[in-house]
């Protein structure tokens, strides 16, 4: 069982950045999608931004220019610029990855972080 693990959430002004982290228990390689959720308050938990192992990238229209998705062998990071009160939220770590015999989809999730956005 894969176990994603995120920090980075905090505290920040209006403008101010943060930065993301997810470590996973294994190589971040071997998971084919990583990127990160988010659940504000009483809302769906929607997407930010996911990754491909390729390289890919894709960012929720809310946060294009301001939030890049970046992943190395270790982990997957979410620099978050510009942040605005909309982006409190508790943020989430996810990964999808297929089993290589059956190509069942198998999905993991980290525990969340908290993202507070606040003057």
């Amino acid at each position: 069982q894969v176990q994603l693990v995120e920090s980075g959430g905090g505290k920040v002004q209006p403008g101010g950045s943060l930065r993301l982290s997810c470590a996973a228990s294994v190589s971040i390689r071997s998971i084919t999608n990583m990127g990160w959720y988010r659940q504000a308050p009483g809302k769906q938990r929607e997407l930010v931004a996911t990754s491909t192992s390729g390289g890919a990238t894709h960012y929720a229209d809310s946060v294009k220019g301001r939030f890049t998705i970046s992943r190395d062998s270790a982990k997957v990071h979410l620099q978050m610029n510009g942040l605005k009160s909309e982006d409190t939220a508790v943020y989430y770590c996810n990964g999808v990855s297929y089993e290589v015999v059956t190509g069942r989809r198998v999905e993991y999730w980290g525990q969340g972080t908290q993202v507070t956005v606040s003057s």
